[in-house]
């Protein structure tokens, strides 16, 4: 699974991107988000608040019970307000 961070996701968790390899019974997005709070505390910090996380797989805005699977592309982002 590839992971995408932009904007404060990605200065918080320091990378722009990265594979990951979940165990199988993370199957939807909450259960990838919660697992990736198991990865440390810089990880733990950056996914704290729901609310501050929006996601999109495979370049589709996705809800919290939206299915995620080993070739996804997961995109992680703060909420975005227009000005």
């Amino acid at each position: 699974m590839r992971l995408l961070y932009f904007a404060q996701m990605r200065q918080r968790i320091g990378c722009a991107e990265e594979t990951v390899d979940p165990p199988a019974e993370v199957a939807t997005v909450a259960a990838l988000i919660d697992w990736l709070r198991g990865r440390g505390p810089v990880y733990a910090a950056a996914l704290a608040d729901d609310r501050a996380v929006k996601v999109a797989v495979n370049q589709v805005f996705a809800r919290a019970d939206a299915a995620v699977g080993p070739g996804d592309e997961v995109a992680l982002f703060p909420p975005v307000t227009g000005g």
